[in-house]
């Protein structure tokens, strides 16, 4: 199976910046694309940026500009550069890959434990 750890998240304050990581290991044949997602209390989750294995980039609206997703495929890793962090920021953050577990043929969605960043005004 593919296991999924991210770290990063913490306390910041409106404005602020912070970096989150995933690191992807365990029995991988490939991984394909890579993104993170969030939840706010009472709230659906939502995507937040992804990746795909050539760089391809997508972000949701409300982030654009101030977020940056990136991928060193060398160590199966993800990462989500936060800036100019808003209260409404504030939330579980998840990451996810789609990705082909060694020796099978098929493509599964894998889920991190998740990490949370909370921003204060």
């Amino acid at each position: 199976q593919v296991r999924l750890v991210e770290s990063g998240g913490g306390l910041v304050q409106a404005g602020g910046s912070l970096r989150l990581s995933c690191a992807a290991s365990g029995s991988i044949g490939s991984l394909n694309a890579m993104g993170w997602y969030r939840q706010a209390p009472g709230k659906q989750r939502e995507l937040v940026a992804l990746i795909t294995s050539g760089g391809i980039t997508n972000y949701a609206d409300s982030v654009k500009d101030r977020f940056t997703i990136s991928r060193d495929n060398a160590k199966n890793t993800v990462y989500l550069q936060m800036n100019s962090l808003k209260p409404e920021d504030t939330a579980v953050y998840y990451c996810n890959a789609a990705a082909r577990p060694w020796g099978n043929s098929k493509t599964y969605d894998f889920w991190g434990q998740g990490t949370q960043v909370t921003v204060s005004s």
